[in-house]
């Protein structure tokens, strides 16, 4: 097909719309807006996985809990925390409802616990301490749930 030229099937025409609307998708992930939201994400997620993992600490060392019982409940609640502050600042002005807002946030979340605590096991599986452990799957959880509340949530992308 020569460029400009209109699309010869309506397969090629949604094939072209799909790598349209991929390329935009990626363009406004790239830009300053959403690297602002992503450095004060990151530094509310900081804060919080601190938080997160103190609390893991304190369940696990103090509380006698099972490990992975305990890194979910000290999930759930540092989420929570997170919440407040991305309505707040990392996605400001989001004109999302606060409950639906919230309900989202916590679907994200449920994502970001279930691939936490797979690689939280994993990562223990293989003779990783289990703070080394969930640091490591942290990032990667991290960034998975930033992008699905940027995209699907606060729609600020």
């Amino acid at each position: 097909m020569v460029s400009g030229a209109p699309p010869s099937s309506e397969t090629e025409a949604t094939s072209e719309a799909s790598n349209s609307d991929e390329l935009g998708l990626l363009r406004r992930l790239l830009s300053l807006r959403v690297a602002g939201q992503l450095v004060r994400n990151t530094i509310v997620s900081c804060l919080c996985f601190a938080f997160d993992l103190l609390l893991l600490w304190a369940f696990v060392e103090h509380l006698d809990m099972n490990k992975l019982v305990a890194a979910a409940i000290a999930f759930l609640i540092a989420t929570s925390l997170h919440y407040a502050f991305a309505r707040g600042w990392i996605f400001k002005g989001t004109e999302q409802a606060l409950a639906r807002g919230y309900a989202w946030f916590l679907v994200n979340a449920g994502v970001g616990l279930v691939l936490t605590i797979a690689l939280f096991w994993a990562f223990m599986a293989i003779g990783f301490h289990y703070l080394v452990a969930r640091v490591i799957a942290s990032v990667f959880a991290g960034l998975t749930v930033f992008l699905l509340n940027a995209v699907l949530n606060f729609r600020s992308v």
